[in-house]
C-alpha cells in the first residue's frame, strides 16, 4: 500500500490543475493525489478525470455538489484517506503557492524527524512570501502572531495550509468536532492536534502568490480566523481532548 497521499481541494482551477498534478507525480518520492472538487463550473473535475486514464490507481477525485468550504473539503478527504490506511496525509493548494518540491521535506519531518504534524511555514526565517501585497503580508503575519498569543499554540505560521499529518493524528482528533471552514480551520486543526499531545514541527518554505486563476481569499475568511480563535481558546479551557496513545 502506498503510504503518502496529497489532498488538493479545487474550485475553478482549470489553469493550474494538470500542471500541479504532473509536478507532484514527477517527484522522486512517490505520492498519490486526491482531488476534492466543489462542482467547479470551469470544468476542473473533467480535466482530472481525463488524467485518471493516464495515472490509473494513483489519482483520485471526490466531486461534491457545490462550494461547501475548505474545511469540509479537507475533512471529507481525511476520512477517505484514513479509510484507505494512508500513513502520511498532506494538505496542499492547487495554485503552486505551495511548491510540490517541498512535499518530501514535510514527509521527512514526519517519517524520519519524529514529528506528528509537519507545517510548511512562511515565518521561521523572516517572511518567506513572494508577490503578495504588503497589506496582505502584514495581515497574515500579525494574524498568526495574534493566534499564538491567544491560544498559546507554539507554531509561527498558524494559518498555513501546507501540512503533513501522520494518520494517527487524524484518527485521534475527532474530525466531526472541527467547526471552522475557512482559515480558522487551519488554526483549529493545529490547535486540536497540539491539545491532543501531538508534536508539531515547522519546515521553512517559500510561499508564492498564484500566477493563474483567481484567489478565493476574502475579508470574511480572515474575520473567521481572527474571531474564531477567541472561541477556540475559551473552549479549549473546558473541552476534554482525546490524547495521543
Amino acid at each position: 500500500m502506498q503510504d503518502s497521499i496529497v489532498i488538493i481541494p479545487t474550485y475553478n482551477e482549470r489553469e493550474n490543475i494538470e500542471a500541479i498534478i504532473r509536478a507532484v507525480f514527477s517527484l522522486e518520492k512517490f505520492f498519490h493525489i486526491l482531488i476534492i472538487d466543489d462542482n467547479s463550473p470551469d470544468g476542473t473535475a473533467g480535466i482530472v478525470k481525463g488524467l485518471q486514464q493516464e495515472f490509473t490507481d494513483r489519482l483520485f477525485i471526490i466531486e461534491r455538489t457545490g462550494k461547501l468550504g475548505l474545511g469540509t473539503a479537507y475533512i471529507a478527504g481525511f476520512k477517505w484517506c484514513i479509510a484507505r490506511r494512508y500513513d502520511y496525509i498532506f494538505e496542499m493548494d492547487a495554485d503552486f503557492s505551495h511548491d510540490p518540491e517541498d512535499l518530501p521535506k514535510l514527509y521527512e519531518a514526519c517519517a524520519c524527524g519524529g514529528a506528528d504534524v509537519a507545517v510548511g511555514s512562511r515565518y521561521i526565517t523572516g517572511v518567506n512570501v513572494v508577490n503578495w501585497p504588503m497589506s496582505r503580508i502584514l495581515m497574515s503575519y500579525f494574524a498568526s502572531k495574534y493566534v499564538r498569543i491567544v491560544t498559546r499554540l507554539p507554531v509561527r505560521d498558524t494559518t498555513a495550509g501546507f501540512v503533513c499529518y501522520r494518520r494517527e493524528v487524524l484518527e485521534t482528533i475527532e474530525l466531526d468536532k472541527i467547526r471552522f471552514k475557512g482559515y480558522a480551520f487551519q488554526i483549529e486543526m493545529k490547535f486540536t492536534a497540539y491539545k491532543c499531545g501531538f508534536s508539531i514541527k515547522e519546515v521553512s518554505v517559500v510561499f508564492v502568490n498564484r500566477k493563474l486563476g483567481v484567489s478565493k481569499m476574502n475579508g470574511g475568511i480572515f474575520g473567521e480566523a481572527l474571531f474564531g480563535v477567541l472561541q477556540l481558546a475559551v473552549s479549549g479551557w473546558f473541552r476534554k481532548y482525546p490524547k495521543k496513545i
